[in-house]
């Protein structure tokens, strides 16, 4: 996510200006001559791409022009050479951008370099998602007008954005969240926010958002050497490490003694309440955000590490997409999703009219059988790759069962004892103004998020699934609600979604696309996406509530 309005264009976010980087493809070409020669795009013509002002628009897309046409050499001699970050800067445009002068020109400006010799980059991905053929992703129709509105305003469109706009009343809390977070006035500077969340990302060994975050981080100042690993940063980042993984990972072993540690006067160097509470919503916004990362299967930008090649196109470099349910299910599979939807909305109906009352005992064995049932996820959690390797301490520390069966299991949190609505919320807000109202915004939108359809089905209540979703998510993170039968989980959640939440939730870096391919064989992928969201915000708010929790009993 791009952070500010000429981000992504005054270094590109592929982390080449990180140590140790080779760039581009290593041969000999008119691009790859980094020197003293080489021109390109100011950073104030770039972001004047993003003007509001059609004619400034249309200047500077002229002056782009000239500027690359000078570099070639075409309207004079010289010895001047395309960049490859000026290289990178178009291909993003060309693939991303939603204002169709501004790719149609950055597609005509990489064509005619490639006619002048020039190696030109190509993407390596079809659409932004592994796991949604780029035409199904079309014919569901992503918001074009928030598309526009978020290049207007961050001078990129990602990936994230991309599939978030499926659901554009939610893409709006969160790009209005998430600007506030690494914007706005508060207690940290800028280029720590970003690298908090580079630290946070690396955790869940998502190296897009690490590719992300370290341009933003270089972009607002920041120095390049605590890229290349932790020992580099300032001791009081470093001092959030272990806070980092237990939000990460097990965030219900969050106690008061940690937010001690951090904040009491004898702590050195000290945290103020104001920076912990800042920096603790950056990491666990971050770690949601890769669960959804993981979970939608997002290809890497165009202008990052792995998003793109100077390799010419062949046959054998052809993307293969196996993502697409014409390949993988035959006749008999698509009948029987058609048939899983039938008994889910049966069962919805049947919930919905019924009216056993359970006791308070009978809920809580229902909350405890969920809470230790058995789902499998993979086995093997695979090393981090080299790019976040450096910049993940105790690597080995990860999600274990809340309540492993037959183990001691930690006190459940009641939410009648510490809840979002009557604790966190007032305190976030007291401590970081005004973000305790945008998280709730969000946590509403998704909770009340409906098209009131299911699959094939319109007019539909949703309600009792998605409620079931969220309370499932919780009770994975040892979160009771007193109110609630988890029987209802039971019913409603079948197995492979069961195994989809629970890896996207707790081992998103685990998310493959048979897991995703697996559950609600017949509904939208926008509907898949809108699963995805209750699963992120769900996260989100359990790894809040724990850590909220904790500082509320250190300031007592």
């Amino acid at each position: 996510m791009a952070s500010n309005p000429v981000a992504g264009f005054t270094r590109s976010a592929n982390g080449e200006n990180t140590p140790g980087r080779v760039s581009g493809s290593g041969r000999s070409c008119r691009h790859s001559s980094e020197s003293e020669s080489d021109v390109g795009p100011t950073v104030k013509s770039l972001a004047r791409l993003c003007s509001r002002d059609e004619d400034e628009r249309a200047a500077a897309l002229e002056e782009l022009s000239q500027v690359v046409m000078v570099c070639l050499g075409l309207d004079r001699p010289g010895s001047a050479r395309l960049s490859k970050q000026t290289l990178l800067h178009l291909l993003r445009l060309s693939r991303s951008c939603p204002l169709e002068e501004v790719r149609g020109r950055a597609t005509e400006l990489l064509r005619t370099a490639q006619e002048q010799g020039v190696e030109v980059p190509r993407a390596l991905a079809a659409g932004p998602s592994t796991f949604i053929n780029p035409k199904q992703m079309l014919k569901e129709g992503p918001d074009q007008d928030i598309l526009i509105e978020s290049f207007l305003s961050s001078g990129r469109v990602d990936h994230v954005t991309m599939v978030m706009a499926l659901h554009p009343a939610y893409l709006s809390c969160f790009l209005r969240t998430q600007h506030a977070l690494l914007e706005l006035d508060g207690p940290l500077p800028r280029h720590w926010r970003h690298y908090i969340v580079v630290m946070a990302a690396a955790r869940h060994h998502c190296s897009y958002l690490v590719q992300q975050h370290s341009a933003g981080f270089l972009e607002a100042g920041g120095e390049e050497s605590w890229l290349s690993g932790l020992e580099h940063a300032p001791t009081k980042l470093r001092s959030l490490q272990t806070l980092n993984k237990l939000l990460a990972h097990r965030p219900w072993l969050i106690t008061q003694q940690h937010i001690q540690e951090l904040v009491c006067p004898g702590a050195e160097p000290r945290w103020s309440l104001a920076e912990l509470i800042h920096a603790v919503v950056l990491m666990a916004h971050a770690h949601s955000l890769c669960s959804f990362v993981w979970g939608c299967g997002l290809n890497p930008e165009p202008d990052h590490v792995g998003g793109y090649t100077f390799q010419p196109s062949s046959p054998s470099h052809l993307p293969r997409s196996p993502h697409s349910p014409a390949h993988e299910e035959g006749r008999q599979e698509l009948v029987d999703g058609a048939m899983e939807v039938e008994v889910l909305m049966k069962r919805m109906v049947e919930l919905q009219q019924q009216e056993e009352e359970c006791t308070q005992e009978e809920m809580v064995t229902r909350f405890e059988r969920e809470r230790s049932e058995s789902i499998p996820t993979a086995l093997v959690r695979g090393a981090p790759p080299d790019l976040v390797l450096h910049l993940v301490e105790d690597p080995e520390f990860r999600y274990e069962d809340f309540a492993p069966r037959g183990e001691q299991a930690p006190p459940t949190m009641r939410a009648q004892d510490y809840s979002w609505e009557d604790h966190g919320f007032s305190l976030v807000n007291r401590l970081l103004p005004d973000m305790g109202q945008l998280l709730d915004e969000k946590f509403q939108v998704v909770s009340n998020l409906t098209y009131h359809r299911m699959a094939m089905h319109e007019g539909v209540d949703t309600h009792t699934l998605r409620k079931a979703l969220w309370n499932y998510i919780h009770c994975l993170y040892g979160i009771r609600y007193d109110d609630y039968d988890y029987g209802s989980v039971n019913v409603l959640l079948e197995r492979s979604l069961k195994v989809f939440v629970k890896t996207m939730a707790c081992h998103p870096e685990q998310t493959t696309a048979r897991i995703y391919q697996a559950f609600w064989r017949h509904f939208r992928h926008s509907e898949k996406v809108h699963a995805n969201l209750i699963v992120m915000e769900a996260r989100l708010q359990a790894a809040l509530l724990y850590t909220l929790r904790a500082i509320t009993h250190y300031m007592r």
